[in-house]
């Protein structure tokens, strides 16, 4: 999460999606100005609320809604689609449950996927945020291609085989040090 924050500037529209790894990814960037958010998830939308203080970082809020709630506090499903149709995103950042070379992005709930999908297509670039053990999990549904990620970052606990099979299908691989802010790599 906070490789992933030194990519967002002020005055960016950024979708994060539900997750772990989204909410800390939402945490490192709530000082950074004039930032719009797009997010289904209700514990993200939730930091972003209008601040205490006149002097404090603005953020506009653009909360998703869905009618189904995952377990991670996530609305998915036609109308959060639907929503997201119009919108426009420079960077969105989805969190995985797994990722495998030919299985993909994947997720274990069919409507996230639908909704992950449509987060995608409003990205400039598409960043997926995912540790190492995401690495050879299979959820039940594929969201996408790994070819369709722009950009992931992932931690240094990924080994060599799999940070080169990686790199060869991702746009861009980016390891970070865990338990640090600072990046290891890019591939």
């Amino acid at each position: 999460a906070e490789a992933a924050a030194t990519m967002i500037e002020p005055g960016m529209a950024i979708g994060i999606s539900g997750g772990a790894t989204g909410l800390a990814l939402a945490r490192a960037v709530r000082d950074v100005a004039d930032l719009t958010v797009v997010t289904n998830s209700l514990s993200v939308a939730d930091l972003f609320s209008p601040p205490e203080r006149a002097d404090a970082p603005y953020t506009q809020t653009v909360v998703l809604t869905g009618g189904v709630r995952t377990p991670a506090e996530s609305l998915v499903g036609p109308v959060a689609v639907r929503a997201l149709e119009h919108l426009h995103c420079d960077l969105v950042f989805l969190d995985a449950h797994g990722l495998d070379v030919h299985a993909g992005i994947t997720t274990m709930n069919l409507l996230e996927a639908e909704t992950s999908r449509a987060f995608m297509a409003t990205a400039r670039e598409v960043i997926v945020l995912a540790d190492h053990t995401r690495w050879g999990v299979v959820g039940l549904t594929t969201i996408a291609d790994l070819s369709d990620i722009d950009r992931l970052i992932t931690d240094d606990g990924l080994d060599d085989e799999a940070r080169q099979q990686l790199a060869s299908h991702v746009g861009s691989l980016q390891v970070a040090a865990r338990g640090t802010e600072a990046s290891a790599g890019t591939a």
